[in-house]
């Protein structure tokens, strides 16, 4: 048989040879409403050893134990690196990636480019934006796509967006002469970069939300009430995401995983009893019903009722002893007692026919796993104390802060709900009638003095530059009456003047002086001069 090259491709001769390209893909990066990087693509610096840079004998024990020290790295596991079986004296063995701006010279240690992902705003997205890892056994089998070594999102909006933010690989495949040339192009694909995806959030927003919570377990959901925007969804505690993607020790794994206040947990998207600012959605339902109206009084005396002997030990309890309560009373002073009273005389069958034209049972349609709102566990209450309890945003009401922001958006909205969305683009908002324009507007007036009246619950707020609305709200987590159970504090405040901002907040387990509303206090105050400053900026474009 005569033999040369062109058999194996057309074209080969001599000592031509076939070369294999391979291009990959970038991945998109995610970025806010104005630009500003939430996962981004970013060169770093990974500090490694080259063994025969270390010296020998005494010195190179001084030049570990120094890297040790500069690296917070055990000696211990150094030496474990230096030990593995591929590692010889010339080549580089990775130690810790460093920001690019942060190298020094450190005897025994050298610096490599390394292209990775980025978080800027870490510990106060992390939720939201996830963080990718390399592919494992079971991301192979779930998808033949994918090849040994590939990174994927393992988390948060990483992972919902995997697909679009990791674009496709390409290559060729090419012949090249002795010296490397290429001579002819035999099979090429062409390499299909990420998708960037543009979020509504906003990065001062998520940030100062993100810091006025002070670690304390809890999340706080900002929307724009008109178009459903979300400018920032925050839970707390957090942990930094940045970590995942260059390496976490154990020891640091182990402090997340083990801390009591669960950093990993999603809290914005995560179902709570809505407490006392539930009472603002039980109110509504009773005016549309033509049950409640502001001027009707109720005569309540004590701090605790119950409707009859049928009730057996249960009783419903309020804060204040007030005897004459109308509507615009019971939201100051949060009244239990007034609202179980209302829900009672509205009957289950109209007040859940109210709550039915909420969000409750529906999936929304967001990037973000997150079980439906729940009125109760089953199809009906069958008991007036669950009727009374769930008035006041007890009883079995499940709804996480998303849902408790869309839900509350109607009376910024004329009875609307918005829905809230997380993409920028425009298309396809969605909204639907709750209740009443009247009686949206009537609760937006009451919810206002809920703020302004020195004995309302949210009057720490006050402040006589804005136009704000809120209700407070506690949900006491206990086993039985009389128990005194953990409590967690909800806040729900939003710009009555301009519409500009809807705010959610809640704080687990809160203690005296850090409740929601004392934390987001100054936050409030921040954001409206943020708003008053991006209209200025408009203004002057």
């Amino acid at each position: 048989m005569k033999w040369n090259p062109s058999l194996i491709f057309p074209g080969m001769e001599g000592k031509d040879k076939v070369a294999f390209h391979d291009w990959q893909a970038e991945r998109g990066e995610i970025t806010d409403h104005l630009g500003n990087g939430l996962a981004v693509n970013e060169v770093f610096k990974m500090a490694g050893i080259v063994p025969k840079d270390l010296s020998q004998g005494n010195e190179k024990e001084k030049r570990l134990e120094n890297i040790s020290r500069q690296f917070d790295i055990p000696i211990k596991e150094i030496h474990e690196k230096l030990n593995q079986n591929w590692v010889k004296d010339d080549l580089f063995v990775p130690l810790k990636v460093l920001e690019s701006n942060k190298t020094e010279n450190i005897p025994g240690i050298s610096h490599q480019n390394i292209a990775l992902r980025y978080y800027p705003l870490k510990e106060a997205a992390a939720h939201l934006t996830g963080y990718i890892g390399k592919v494992t056994k079971e991301d192979l089998d779930k998808n033949p796509h994918l090849q040994e070594g590939d990174m994927v999102g393992k988390a948060g909006l990483e992972r919902a967006f995997d697909r679009e933010l990791r674009g496709k690989d390409g290559g060729e495949i090419v012949i090249v002469d002795e010296k490397g040339e290429k001579k002819k192009e035999i099979q090429k694909l062409e390499r299909i970069d990420g998708k960037n995806i543009q979020l509504t959030i906003d990065t001062y927003i998520q940030m100062e939300a993100f810091k006025h919570l002070k670690g304390k377990p809890g999340a706080t959901v900002v929307m724009s009430p008109k178009d459903g925007d979300l400018y920032a969804l925050v839970s707390s505690p957090s942990f930094d995401p940045n970590k995942m993607v260059q390496g976490i020790s154990r020891q640091e794994y182990d402090q997340y995983a083990n801390d009591k206040d669960k950093p990993f947990i999603s809290r914005f998207a995560n179902r709570y009893a809505p407490g006392s600012t539930f009472k603002t959605i039980t109110a509504s339902i009773g005016l549309d019903a033509k049950v409640t109206y502001p001027e009707k009084l109720r005569k309540i005396n004590g701090l605790s009722w119950k409707k009859d002997d049928t009730w057996g030990g249960y009783a419903v309890t309020r804060v204040s002893n007030v005897h004459d309560v109308d509507m615009r009373k019971a939201l100051i002073y949060s009244d239990n007692i007034y609202f179980a009273q209302e829900a009672l005389e509205m009957g289950e069958k109209t007040f859940r026919n109210g709550l039915n034209k909420f969000i409750f049972g529906e999936e929304i349609d967001l990037p973000i796993a997150m079980d439906a709102a729940q009125i109760s566990n089953h199809p009906a209450f069958n008991s007036e104390i669950l009727l009374a309890d769930t008035a006041y945003g007890q009883g079995e009401l499940l709804v996480s802060p998303i849902q408790q922001a869309a839900m509350y958006s109607v009376f910024q909205n004329e009875g609307k709900v918005v829905y809230p969305t997380l993409l920028s683009d425009k298309s396809g908002r969605k909204s639907k009638s709750a209740i009443t324009p009247s009686t949206a507007n009537e609760m937006k007036k009451l919810l206002q003095e809920v703020v302004n009246d020195p004995n309302g619950t949210a009057h720490l707020l006050y402040n006589q530059q804005y136009q704000l609305a809120a209700k407070t709200g506690t949900a006491e987590l206990k086993m039985q009456q009389g128990e005194k159970g953990d409590e967690n504090s909800f806040l729900l405040a939003f710009d009555a003047g301009h519409d500009q901002f809807l705010l959610l907040s809640l704080v687990e387990h809160f203690t005296a002086g850090n409740s929601a509303t004392q934390l987001n206090k100054s936050f409030i105050e921040e954001l409206y001069k943020y708003f008053q400053m991006r209209e200025g900026m408009l203004d002057l474009s």
